[in-house]
């Protein structure tokens, strides 16, 4: 058995929790922040059998798109007074997986 962690945005999460329940897969889903862009994401955890994990893995690839975002890079604690920075472009979206083995897996 594998469990899959795939950490996501946001605007990502419902439709891959979507997919990820018809597919008949259980997952448990966890609200994170990230760290560089400070925006919403969602850690999902998805237990699996070692032959099924391809198809979990295409189900993120099918619902984590990539794509451009503009964001402010004023910091938010400069206030009034200052001239904010041009946004700047990035790319947000797409999914970070870890697969690793279980060593065991009980349902209490």
């Amino acid at each position: 058995m594998k469990l899959v962690i795939g950490i996501v945005n946001n605007d990502d999460a419902g439709d891959l929790l979507a997919e990820i329940t018809q597919a008949s897969f259980q997952a448990t889903k966890l609200s994170t922040s990230g760290g560089f862009l400070k925006m919403g994401n969602v850690t999902v955890l998805v237990g699996v059998e070692d032959e099924r994990v391809d198809e979990v893995i295409e189900i993120f690839k099918n619902c984590c798109s990539r794509r451009t975002q503009m964001i402010s890079t004023t910091p938010p604690f400069l206030g009034e007074g200052f001239i904010s920075a041009a946004p700047v472009e990035v790319t947000i979206g797409g999914a970070t997986l870890f697969v690793v083995d279980v060593d065991k897996f009980m349902k209490i």
